[in-house]
C-alpha cells in the first residue's frame, strides 16, 4: 500500500501521539531493564520537554542528544521533537573531537546528555537527562512543529574528512512511516528491535515504525547485541532489523541452529549489502519470518526500495556477485538508472526523487556534485542552487532534482535493482575494469568460508595490488586461491589471502574497509594474520 497525502500523521511526534492515544496502557519501549506504557513514556517526555523549556531562554532551535540506551534518552528524543526543535544524536563511542565538530556545524542550542564528562567540551549548553524534567503541564507551551522543518540531522562521512549534515524532514519521513507500518504489519502486540545507534539512520526506523504502529521497542544492552538469538528469543521479538553483519557474528557463534528463532515475523537488514548466503543462514534459523532487504542511503530517508525472499530458498534468484537484489524502488517514489553522461541504462548510477529525498546538505556546498537536473537535454548541477532559512531548509534543492546515490546498480528484470557497489568500488588493475564484488562472491562460495573482502590497495611503483580477506571454518589460502584462479581470469586474483578471525566493523555494525586496510598495512604490528601471496 502506498499512503497518500494527508492519510498519515504530520511529525514525527504526532505518529507517537496518536499511538499514545490509542493504547496509552501497552508497553512502548523495554530498555535497560524497565518497561515503559506509552502513558509513561508520553509523560518522560513532557517532563523533559518542560525541562528543556525552563532551561532556555527561547524557544530551541536544534537540540543534540549524546546519552546511552537509557529510557530517558527515547524520552529525550521524543521530547525535542514534542517541542517542534531538530534533534542531533551524537555518539558516546565517537571521539569527543567529532562530537564537537557535529555540536558546532549544526548550531546547536543545547545538549541532553547523562554523560557529563564526555559532553563537556563541546561547547555547548548542557542539560543532564536525570535532572531535566519539569512539570509536564509547563510542556503546553510547545510548537506543534511544522512538516516542512527538520525532524532530524545527521552527519555522514565526508569526502574532505568533515562531516555533512542531512537533514531529514517530517514531510520526508511522513511517507515512509506509512510505507513500512503496513508493509511490515506493525501493531500491538508486535515486539521490533533497535539494534541501531541514534546516529545511525535505521533507528528512526526501529523507532518510530515500532511507536507509529503501537508496538513495543525492545532495546538490547551491549551483551544482548553479542547474542542476537538469544535476545531473539528472550525478549519474544517478532521483528527483527539489523545489519547483515550480525548474520556473520552469529554464525560465527555457531548459533544460527536451525529453527533457533521461532517468534520472528519478520527480519530486515539493511546498511550493507546482504549476502545470499547469509540470508540462508538467518532463513534456516528463523523459518516463520518474511526475510527482506532493504536500501537505502541517508539523504533519501532511512530506506527506499525493497526486496523480499520468501520462505521457499528454492526459488531465491541468483546473481553474479552473490548478494541480494535490493528490488524495486517504492512506488511513491521515482528512479533512473544512469550512465556516467547521465543517460538512461541498464547498468549505471542509481537517482532518485520523490517525497522522501532531503533538501540538500547542511552545508550547500556539499551539494556539489550530488544532484542531477535531468529534465533539460543534458544532465546539469544545481550546486550553486539557493538555500532557505537556516531553520527551514526547504527548497534547498528543488524538488525536480535527482539525487545521486553514488550506488551502481543493475536492472534486475522482476527482481528489479542489483546492487553492484560503491562507484568507487570498481577499480582497474592492469588496465582491466574490476568488480570486487565478483570476486568477494566467489570466495564466498568457497565451503570453509563465511565473509570475504577484497581490497584494492596501492603498491610502491604506483600500481594497484588486490587484497582478499576472508573468515570462516579454518579456510586453506592455497585451496581458495587454487579455486579462484579456476574460475577468474589471472588480472582478478588477489595478489594476496588474508585469513583472519574476524572483520573490523564501524561503529555503524558496517565492515569498516578503511580499518581493514590499515590493519593490513600494520598487520605484522597489530595483529596476527595469515598472509598468502599469489
Amino acid at each position: 500500500m502506498t499512503a497518500r497525502a494527508g492519510d498519515h500523521p504530520a511529525t514525527l511526534h504526532a505518529w507517537f501521539a496518536a499511538s499514545a492515544a490509542r493504547h496509552g496502557d501497552r508497553v512502548a519501549l523495554e530498555a535497560d531493564g524497565q518497561a515503559l506504557t506509552y502513558r509513561e513514556l508520553d509523560d518522560h517526555s513532557a517532563r523533559i520537554a518542560a525541562g528543556i523549556l525552563r532551561s532556555c531562554s527561547q524557544a530551541p532551535r536544534r537540540i543534540g542528544l549524546l546519552a546511552g540506551r537509557r529510557p530517558a534518552t527515547y524520552a529525550g528524543y521524543l521530547a525535542v521533537q514534542r517541542l517542534g526543535a531538530t534533534v542531533v544524536p551524537l555518539n558516546t563511542a565517537w571521539p569527543q573531537a567529532r562530537n564537537a565538530s557535529v555540536a558546532h556545524r549544526a548550531e546547536l542550542d543545547l545538549v541532553l546528555t547523562d554523560e557529563a564528562g564526555q559532553a563537556a567540551g563541546l561547547g555547548v549548553p548542557l542539560l543532564d537527562l536525570t535532572d531535566a524534567a519539569g512539570d509536564a503541564a509547563d510542556s503546553t507551551a510547545a510548537r506543534l512543529g511544522d512538516p516542512g522543518a527538520p525532524a532530524y540531522i545527521l552527519f555522514t562521512s565526508g569526502s574532505t574528512g568533515a562531516p555533512k549534515g542531512v537533514p531529514i524532514l517530517h514531510a520526508n519521513v511522513a511517507p515512509y512511516l506509512a510505507h513500512v507500518i503496513d508493509r511490515y504489519e506493525v501493531g500491538p502486540g508486535s515486539r521490533l528491535s533497535q539494534t541501531f545507534d541514534l546516529t545511525f539512520d535505521v533507528s528512526v526506523f526501529d523507532m518510530f515504525t515500532a511507536w507509529g504502529g503501537g508496538a513495543t521497542l525492545v532495546v538490547p544492552s551491549r551483551d544482548e547485541i553479542l547474542a542476537p538469538v538469544r535476545f531473539v528469543n528472550d525478549r519474544h521479538l517478532t521483528h527483527w532489523c539489523s545489519v547483515p553483519s550480525v548474520i556473520s557474528f552469529a554464525r560465527r557463534m555457531r548459533a544460527l541452529r536451525h529453527g533457533a528463532m521461532p517468534s520472528l515475523r519478520h527480519s530486515l537488514f539493511a546498511g550493507e549489502p546482504l549476502t545470499l548466503q547469509q540470508a540462508r543462514a538467518w532463513q534456516a534459523a528463523a523459518p516463520s519470518s518474511r526475510l527482506e532487504n532493504f536500501y537505502g542511503p541517508t539523504e533519501l530517508t532511512i530506506t527506499c526500495s525493497e526486496f523480499g525472499l520468501g520462505t521457499d530458498m528454492g526459488n531465491w534468484p541468483a546473481t553474479a556477485n552473490g548478494t541480494v537484489p535490493i528490488g524495486h524502488v517504492y512506488a511513491h517514489l521515482e528512479h533512473r538508472v544512469l550512465d556516467a553522461a547521465g543517460r538512461p541504462a541498464t547498468e549505471g548510477e542509481l537517482c532518485v526523487r520523490g517525497p522522501q529525498r532531503f533538501p540538500g546538505y547542511l552545508d550547500p556546498a556539499d551539494n556539489a556534485g550530488r544532484f542531477w537536473d535531468l529534465d533539460g537535454d543534458r544532465p546539469t548541477d544545481p550546486a550553486s542552487a539557493p538555500t532557505g532559512p537556516a531553520d527551514r531548509p526547504t527548497g534547498v534543492v528543488p524538488a525536480r532534482m535527482w539525487y545521486r546515490t553514488g550506488d551502481r546498480v543493475r536492472t534486475a528484470g522482476r527482481d528489479g535493482l542489483l546492487h553492484l557497489g560503491r562507484l568507487d568500488h570498481q577499480v582497474k588493475v592492469d588496465g582491466y575494469r574490476v568488480e570486487l564484488g565478483e570476486i568477494e562472491s566467489a570466495l564466498r562460495d568457497q565451503p570453509p568460508v563465511h565473509d570475504a573482502v577484497v581490497l584494492a590497495l596501492p603498491t610502491a611503483h604506483h600500481g594497484t595490488e588486490l587484497h582478499a580477506v576472508c573468515t570462516g571454518d579454518e579456510p586453506h589460502p592455497d585451496t581458495l586461491l587454487a579455486a579462484l584462479r579456476d574460475r577468474l581470469p589471472a588480472y582478478m586474483v588477489p595478489a594476496f589471502l588474508h585469513v583472519r578471525a574476524e572483520l573490523p566493523l564501524n561503529g555503524n555494525g558496517k565492515t569498516d574497509r578503511a580499518a581493514l586496510a590499515a590493519l593490513l598495512h600494520d598487520a605484522p604490528a597489530v595483529t596476527p594474520v595469515k598472509e598468502f601471496r599469489s
